[in-house]
């Protein structure tokens, strides 16, 4: 292709993979150095000093879990995690920028440098973990674009070609470490969230580890005198790729055995399928109270119909999965390419975004203003010539080009956000949510508050995320997100003196905050940093060092 390709990225909890928009304008994932499509979501740093990612990591943790690092993205954007490693404490997102790197790199073995990319994290991500994850990539060395809901990009993949017929699909997203169930509209013109809920502390790792219990206890049962496995990091280990590897084979047999080898003894567990539903069935009920949930919200914006609901997500393999869903909500599912499907819908956001900008720059080439550009107002005949124009840079059917940058697509705000404020006689700090739960993004809130105090010169501000599964005014239930010192207030102002606030929420989730003083004029200038997410300082300081680290 004549133009800088745009490879989609899933960085998924325990598999990643990497995808590009080929000549006849499929999505393709590409095969790592092993040859597999998906990678393993594992570090492992060796004594010598050198980076290793994926199978080998995960294989060498066996042997050596005190060097292995895994489940990083549940930590994106907490401040409080980081792991240490040869005297070097390491945060989520670098070490999910090793992962990052080991995926471009193989997919540059088949062809250009892996620069531009789209990178997906679940819907259900506030902003200092999606911040995380665009820094993640940053350190890599890549030029994130655009950081895309999950959910989203599979119903991008999903209804590439779906033109004809107006739907709307519910995406249940059911990964390693995540949960999202999103409903989405899928028009000839447009992809559009309707509303999106979840669990991020809710995924296949969670089974995994009800599994891991189930086969110590059977172990410990078996071999008493040989203890526990679960207190050996070794053993511990075994157990947890053991789980994982038992789950599969579940979800297509009735019952499996597994070889459990601790303190020199071994013992055969046998496991069936209806013991590990059982196990985990709480689990999957979390799954179907939050589908419940996003329904409930669907019908009350209109879309009480759904017409076909996809399964994404390793997890979502498990057959109790959509048996639970047809049993208790009565939705008849299927799967769509579970392991890849966000990966494809990535690449085609990432063709979507360099098609739009080329397009634009054909128009501006042929004359267009700007303002009708931006306004979508551009005779259809010269918009298709624009089309032949940046589709023969592609090297692809004008048709590929139309079809991807054709369709808006439109997303919510996953969480509510607000700010911490005093209020009434008795002077109760709460939270003011200015911006709710899948609001349409992007989106603007204005609120005028006033000072606390008389002749107050400065004003604190603490804006707050949604933290749990619903609102709450309650501080100790949402997260602090940012914060910032609003300085040089005018003086002798009384007491309840206006100051009004403005949030902003781009389409990529990303806050924005203004203030000014009203009485005067005066614009206040805020700045804020996400909480959790790395400064921009470090971030620079980070990636100089981290680019060096030779990654295999």
């Amino acid at each position: 292709m004549g133009a800088k390709r745009v490879y989609g990225i899933d960085l998924g909890t325990t598999y990643s993979c990497i995808c590009v928009v080929d000549e006849s304008g499929r999505p393709q994932v590409i095969q790592n150095a092993e040859g597999d499509f998906t990678t393993p979501s594992v570090v492992f740093f060796e004594p010598s000093g050198n980076v290793v990612v994926g199978k080998y990591a995960k294989n060498s943790s066996r042997l050596s879990p005190d060097r292995a690092v895994d489940r990083m993205k549940r930590y994106m954007g907490d401040k409080d995690f980081s792991r240490e490693v040869d005297g070097r404490q390491y945060r989520p997102e670098e070490l999910s920028s090793f992962v990052l790197r080991k995926l471009a790199g193989d997919a540059a073995q088949s062809g250009d440098p892996v620069e531009d990319v789209v990178i997906t994290c679940p819907a259900y991500f506030g902003a200092a973990q999606r911040t995380a994850t665009e820094n993640a990539g940053r350190l890599a060395g890549l030029n994130v674009l655009y950081v895309l809901s999950e959910p989203t990009a599979a119903a991008i993949c999903y209804g590439v070609d779906k033109t004809e017929t107006d739907q709307t699909v519910l995406v249940f997203d059911f990964g390693g470490g995540t949960f999202d169930v999103t409903l989405i509209a899928i028009t000839q013109g447009s992809i559009r969230v309707v509303c999106t809920d979840g669990d991020d502390s809710l995924g296949g790792v969670d089974i995994d580890s009800r599994i891991v219990s189930y086969l110590a206890e059977q172990f410990i049962k078996q071999c008493p005198a040989a203890g526990d496995p679960q207190d050996d990091c070794q053993s511990l280990q075994n157990l947890a790729i053991a789980a994982e590897e038992v789950k599969k084979r579940l979800s297509s047999l009735e019952k499996t055995a597994e070889n459990i080898s601790h303190g020199g003894v071994m013992a055969r567990v046998e496991f069936t399928r209806e013991e590990l539903e059982s196990l985990i069935a709480d689990l999957i009920e979390r799954t179907i109270t939050t589908t419940k949930r996003a329904l409930d919200q669907g019908a009350e914006r209109g879309h009480a119909h759904v017409d076909h609901v996809l399964l994404v997500g390793g997890s979502s393999r498990m057959p109790c999965v959509a048996r639970r869903l047809k049993e208790a909500l009565g939705l008849e599912t299927q799967m769509f390419e579970p392991d890849l499907a966000v990966a494809k819908g990535a690449a085609l956001m990432g063709l979507k975004i360099r098609a739009g900008e080329l397009i634009d720059r054909a128009l501006l080439d042929m004359g267009v203003s700007p303002e009708a550009i931006e306004s979508g107002r551009v005779d259809p005949a010269v918009r298709k010539d624009a089309e032949r124009k940046v589709a023969t840079k592609f090297g692809l059917p004008a048709v590929v080009v139309g079809q991807a940058t054709g369709r808006t697509i439109m997303n919510v705000c996953s969480k509510g956000v607000g700010v911490r404020v005093v209020a009434g006689p008795d002077r109760t700090e709460k939270i003011a949510f200015l911006v709710h739960a899948n609001t349409p993004v992007p989106t603007k809130a204005d609120e005028r508050f006033g000072t606390v105090e008389a002749n107050q010169r400065s004003v604190s501000v603490q804006v707050y995320e949604q933290a749990g599964q619903v609102e709450s005014e309650v501080i100790e239930d949402n997260k602090l997100l940012a914060k910032g010192e609003i300085t040089d207030l005018p003086p002798n102002l009384p007491s309840g003196s206006p100051i009004d606030v403005t949030y902003e929420l781009d389409v990529s989730g990303k806050l924005l905050v203004g203030a000014v003083e009203p009485e005067s004029g005066k614009g206040l200038h805020l700045e804020v940093m996400v909480e959790g997410a790395m400064t921009e300082a470090e971030v620079e300081k980070s990636t100089a060092e981290l680019l060096k680290r030779q990654v295999q």
